[in-house]
């Protein structure tokens, strides 16, 4: 069920959420968080798409604001405030409001969100592009317990990188490490069959991938060894490599769903380690929302780790 509404406010936005829901039958409220997508129309669709297919895990109120560029100054003064409410099949497993703001609302997008929050229940915000340089003092940011962002996202992902690190406050995260978690858990369960220190290592991927880097920091914070960054054609990362005095641990993916696991002295396996979708990323970054030790450890080295040890 979907209820447009033109030069709205965020009551008259509640009223037509509690409408939909009696329209279809559902009067109760069973979702666990607010998710609030900041995005532009040319990203709109896919944002929406991708937290629709994640509600299914985590059933949401998913807030996505959009700020409509003005082009004269007589549009700056028309300030208004259109909605597209939509629940039931229309929504996944939730409620999803499109939010778009003109004029001066758009310089006050949290209040006009803040209304919207459900009661006593998380918020996370996600950035697909343009993620503020510190998302934890936007005045968005500052209402969520989660706060993700994606270096994939921008020209230049390795300085965007660098800002990230400058920048981080507990609940920060980016979906750039996200895409990480198969790698690593491969990484400690092949270290764990090893049972052998690691001397050397060197992580391959195509040039300025913001995950590659990610993993490369993790690895020196994690093993206390230098990281060599081989660069290939791609795409994503292609292979992890660590050096024992047995031999190397490698962990090869040049294309495809499937990657080949090498461990000294033992025959090679193969793994399923694909790339995975937004939905999927998003998903599993809602799984849970306290403070990402180990993306600061990557970020920023091992005295991250130790910060967060004595906080």
């Amino acid at each position: 069920m979907k209820i447009d509404l033109t030069d709205t406010t965020a009551s008259k936005i509640n009223k037509a959420l509690v409408e939909g829901r009696r329209a279809i039958g559902t009067p109760a409220v069973g979702m666990v968080l607010t998710m609030v997508i900041v995005t532009d129309e040319e990203n709109a669709y896919d944002s929406i798409k991708a937290a629709e297919e994640a509600s299914h895990e985590h059933p949401s109120r998913t807030l996505v604001v959009i700020k409509r560029h003005v082009r004269t100054p007589r549009d700056r003064t028309n300030s208004h405030l259109d909605a597209d409410v939509r629940v039931g099949a229309d929504a996944g497993t939730g409620e999803t409001v499109v939010l778009r703001l003109y004029g001066e609302v758009s310089e006050h997008a949290d209040s006009v969100v803040l209304p919207l929050l459900l009661p006593d229940a998380p918020v996370v915000v996600w950035w697909p592009v343009d993620a503020p340089e510190v998302p934890a003092k936007d005045p968005l940011g500052a209402l969520a317990q989660r706060r993700i962002t994606d270096m994939y996202a921008v020209e230049a992902p390795l300085a965007a990188l660098e800002v990230r690190a400058a920048s981080y406050a507990p609940g920060d995260t980016d979906l750039a490490w996200t895409r990480l978690t198969p790698w690593r858990s491969m990484l400690a369960a092949a270290l764990d069959q090893a049972r052998t220190k690691v001397t050397s290592a060197a992580v391959e991927s195509e040039a300025e991938n913001p995950s590659a880097e990610l993993l490369a920091r993790w690895l020196e914070a994690r093993l206390q060894v230098p990281v060599e960054r081989v660069v290939t054609a791609g795409p994503v990362v292609t292979a992890v490599r660590l050096g024992t005095k047995g031999g190397e641990i490698v962990i090869d993916r040049p294309e495809g769903p499937l990657a080949t696991l090498s461990l000294p002295g033992q025959p090679s396996r193969t793994l399923a380690l694909k790339v995975r979708s937004t939905s999927e990323l998003i998903a599993e970054e809602l799984r849970r929302l306290d403070a990402d030790e180990m993306y600061a450890v990557a970020l920023r080295g091992d005295d991250s780790e130790r910060e967060a040890s004595r906080a």
